[in-house]
């Protein structure tokens, strides 16, 4: 397990926890033991493999999780996601956390696979975004993988993309792209911002090696493509859903980047059910 993704579970556990499961620790015998299985309750896509490998390994006791998917397979309606096998009080505890992360991971998965079925006759591809949960992005972005999409930048360290104000900071894009350029290591690209044709062509004129189309309509999106292509790779943005996504894809940008699929993506029904003890 990798230092980000344990102390997320385990700070995820302890806000939960605190002090002691009250309810369990006056009900459950603490030496216990049980199997519950966490059932799909809806089609799913499933995500959160690495979360059900190592949740329970926060817990002294040896806990065993057989998986009956990988991230990425499609689940259906009743379907049995794994089994959890070991101490009764721990399951007990860990339920709502893990529901909690699943649910939002599965259903990213699976808003993020529903739209790429959307455009996946054109040749777009579909990018998420840095409008992330803090601290889950790791995860977050791992589910739009598993759900067909693919990742944009991770952060702000790992690509370069001039926003509107920065442009404002510089002075103009063109002096933005300049420095940008002057300043960079060779092995990355400058993304630009724009918001109209005329901002669009001074990024091209100034060097940008990718236009981020920001809020365009479906005729200026045509009229852009037209500009783009063949100079530089363009992406198209900006309230991009399920509704609108194969119009926005049609027209022929490289790329379509939605917020939404980290932000606004419907939880996944998960359930977790104590089968028997032992």
């Amino acid at each position: 397990m990798n230092f980000s993704l344990k102390h997320l579970l385990l700070s995820a556990l302890e806000e939960d926890i605190g002090s002691g499961d009250v309810t369990t620790e006056a009900l459950v015998p603490p030496d216990l033991n049980g199997e519950a299985i966490i059932v799909a309750k809806s089609e799913l896509i499933f995500s959160g493999v690495q979360v059900l490998k190592n949740i329970f390994k926060c817990y002294p006791a040896n806990m065993r999780v057989d998986l009956r998917f990988s991230d990425g397979d499609f689940v259906k309606n009743g379907e049995i996601i794994c089994t959890i096998k070991g101490s009764v009080s721990y399951i007990l505890q860990t339920e709502r956390v893990l529901l909690n992360i699943l649910q939002r991971l599965c259903g990213i998965a699976t808003y993020t696979r529903k739209i790429v079925e959307k455009i996946k006759e054109t040749n777009c591809k579909l990018l998420d975004t840095r409008k992330t949960t803090p601290l889950w992005r790791q995860l977050e972005k791992a589910a739009v993988r598993h759900g067909g999409g693919t990742n944009h930048r991770f952060g702000l360290f790992d690509g370069v993309l001039i926003k509107d104000n920065h442009i404002v900071a510089a002075g103009s894009i063109k002096e933005a792209v300049s420095r940008a350029r002057r300043n960079i290591h060779h092995l990355l690209k400058i993304e630009v911002e724009v918001t109209s044709v005329e901002e669009l062509k001074e990024a091209i004129s100034a060097g940008a090696d990718m236009v981020l189309l920001d809020n365009f309509s479906i005729n200026e999106l045509k009229v852009a493509v037209g500009i783009c292509k063949g100079r530089v790779l363009c992406e198209a943005s900006g309230r991009i859903n399920i509704e609108n996504a194969r119009k926005i894809a049609e027209t022929g940008v490289n790329f379509i980047s939605c917020g939404a699929l980290t932000h606004s993506a419907p939880a996944a029904d998960l359930s977790l059910k104590l089968v028997r003890t032992f």
